[in-house]
């Protein structure tokens, strides 16, 4: 080859990536101050009334929870006691046993008193069969049902729970996630705060529960994780929940709610066919078919996102845990990128389709793909010499010092908004993390992004994986 045509095609490459790396500066850039726009603004309209006294009313509006347990014995009681704790009179707890090999079912009957009772099934139920429904003749518990249905992964157990049940609303949920008292009345507010649009899905932040101290199903003490593994997951989730997406609800372009704390207008979930049993990504998937269900009768529709600490969950501290959890992650987005692929810069979606289908394709997909054979594209040219050594060293410390910046920003931001870490030594803590999570924990991000990838891209047949629990902490 030509020498001169080679440097040609070295310098398109060069200014390629830098393209690419300005473009994602700029849009972070944007984020971050929409997001704290949008913070501000959230704050101001939430500082002044008192809903309580409403939604503690028989006539507030109906909501049903859904909590899929699977092999959740060892936390399935003091999760269910937290669950029908909250300050909200009309609403059910539905907890939907999707085959449990463990104690599950049988902890649940003991904890509650629980019995079967009759109840008549569509001839044409589409869901896994149903073994049982079980109650309480308990007033305490009234609030309590239980399904107990043969295996079929979570989006069959949702779809089981929206079908069965009969309010308005449903809260899909992980059962070992804990809600805050206040919670549905967060919720249900928003739903309702909207004249002019219908609000067909709610969204929230979520909370990482690892080393906090959790008694009697409520939170006691909010502590940092001990765990590394932790600590880098509730830096990300920090930036991904107080920053991004509230940025993307700012513009009314949020394309996922999170599968541990979304709750639905059961209508339209329905008119969808519910969630999708046939990928792993059904938290985004079921976004993108409501979100299409509206655009396509032209009806005015938003989906509101809160940014308040109402969801607490535990994360993965295993490593193999954490690289399965994040390969389901990205699998499940290419599945539902390539199912509503004809919405790529289709300008019939708006936004939605300008600008957030482009961001999940670009970001979300490719980006870890380009970072991974990046790396061994400069290997490459540190072999042959040609590697151009001002420009990368350059843009690494750009990217890095970016990274670090936009990280710190989230951290301070949340200070400044919620303050749930009050010590000065955990906020140097997560500032540390914020410093050297580039170089040992988004690696680990890539690389099970691109496996996820090559498993679906390959048709490597894969399943959910295994989250083991290890429990909240109790109060010493």
């Amino acid at each position: 080859m030509d020498s001169t045509l080679f440097n040609i095609i070295l310098d398109y490459i060069n200014i390629m990536f830098l393209m690419f790396t300005v473009t994602l500066f700029t849009l972070f850039t944007i984020m971050g101050f929409l997001s704290t726009r949008n913070s501000i603004h959230y704050r101001k309209k939430n500082s002044f009334g008192n809903l309580s006294k409403v939604m503690a009313s028989p006539l507030a509006p109906s909501i049903t929870i859904i909590a899929p347990a699977y092999n959740e014995g060892m936390t399935i009681v003091e999760n269910i006691r937290s669950l029908m704790s909250l300050r909200y009179v009309n609403y059910e707890v539905m907890v939907v046993n999707d085959g449990s090999k463990d104690d599950t079912l049988q902890k649940m009957i003991d904890a509650y008193d629980l019995v079967q009772i009759d109840q008549k099934i569509d001839p044409n139920w589409k869901n896994k069969p149903i073994r049982g429904i079980y109650k309480s003749p308990h007033r305490a518990f009234s609030k309590l049902t239980v399904i107990d249905k043969e295996n079929g992964g979570k989006s069959d157990a949702l779809n089981t729970g929206m079908a069965l049940s009969t309010n308005r609303y449903v809260g899909c949920i992980d059962v070992d996630c804990l809600l805050l008292p206040d919670a549905l009345l967060h919720v249900v507010k928003s739903f309702y705060q909207r004249s002019e649009k219908r609000v067909i899905a709610v969204g929230g932040v979520i909370r990482v529960a690892n080393s906090c101290v959790i008694e009697g199903g409520q939170l006691e003490e909010i502590r940092l994780p001990t765990n590394w593994l932790a600590r880098f997951q509730l830096l990300e989730y920090t930036r991904s929940f107080i920053l991004g997406r509230m940025a993307w609800g700012s513009i009314d372009s949020l394309l996922i709610i999170s599968g541990a704390f979304g709750f639905f207008d059961r209508e339209i979930a329905l008119a969808v066919g519910g969630y999708d049993t046939g990928t792993v990504g059904e938290d985004m998937e079921i976004v993108f078919k409501m979100r299409r269900y509206m655009h396509d009768r032209k009806e005015p529709y938003t989906i509101e996102y809160i940014p308040d600490p109402l969801c607490w969950t535990e994360v993965p501290e295993d490593l193999k845990i954490l690289v399965n959890q994040r390969d389901r992650w990205a699998r499940g987005n290419l599945e539902t990128l390539f199912k509503h692929k004809d919405m790529f810069f289709n300008s019939k979606y708006g936004r939605l389709g300008l600008l957030s289908y482009p961001y999940w394709f670009f970001y979300e997909w490719l980006a870890p793909l380009m970072e991974f054979f990046g790396f061994f594209t400069i290997i490459l040219f540190v072999y042959l010499g040609i590697l151009n050594w001002d420009f990368f060293i350059a843009i690494t410390a750009m990217v890095y010092i970016f990274s670090v910046m936009f990280s710190f920003y989230a951290i301070l931001w949340d200070v400044y908004s919620y303050n749930e870490y009050k010590k000065t030594k955990d906020i140097l803590t997560l500032m540390l993390c914020a410093i050297i999570e580039p170089i040992f924990f988004h690696p680990i991000v890539v690389w099970s992004a691109v496996r996820g990838n090559y498993k679906k891209l390959f048709r490597i047949k894969s399943g959910w994986g295994s989250q083991v629990r290890k429990g909240f902490a109790k109060a010493a």
